[in-house]
């Protein structure tokens, strides 16, 4: 895809921290809930799991939200939202683009599983903290939350802890 205009520079990362600020502040006073997207991957997960009964009957955890539906969730509407959201902003900066990032020479077939295995290792881990980086981390802090912030500290020291050891220490 080739741009007629030249791609709209990033914003200065003062200023999109502020506007997060605003939008989280916005999300707590009409939602009364802080940003987050995890709830929705399990209630997707609860609605596909509804078509299964014979998997269903025996779920004291996904039964339940099966039952309100995916659409009665405000996480639901909020993931949507952002979704339109992001891609509306990239449309605005012309920044529209399909591409795969990443090491070239991990290759794509390998960028891909590697980016799918990762990602599903994110998810199980959140739904084992019962919440996602955004949830703990933006939510958590701005509610000045102790457990937000040793999320935030464990999580960026787990990081660069990582990155050292598949990197290599240089």
């Amino acid at each position: 895809m080739q741009f007629e205009t030249q791609p709209k520079p990033f914003w200065h990362p003062l200023w999109a921290g502020i506007a997060l600020g605003f939008v989280l502040l916005l999300t707590f006073l009409i939602t009364g809930h802080g940003l987050g997207a995890t709830g929705f991957t399990t209630r997707v997960t609860a609605w596909l799991a509804s078509g299964m009964p014979a998997f269903m009957g025996e779920q004291s955890y996904l039964g339940p939200i099966a039952e309100e539906g995916i659409f009665s969730a405000w996480i639901t509407w909020q993931v949507i939202g952002v979704a339109l959201g992001a891609v509306f902003s990239a449309w605005l900066a012309h920044r529209i683009r399909f591409q795969i990032d990443g090491q070239k020479t991990l290759g794509t077939p390998r960028r891909l599983i590697t980016a799918f295995a990762g990602g599903l290792l994110a998810g199980l881990g959140a739904r084992i903290a019962a919440g996602c980086t955004s949830g703990m981390g933006l939510s958590g802090a701005a509610t000045l939350s102790l457990a937000g912030f040793t999320f935030l500290i464990t999580f960026f020291a787990a990081g660069l802890l990582v990155s050292r050891l598949v990197r290599g220490v240089r």
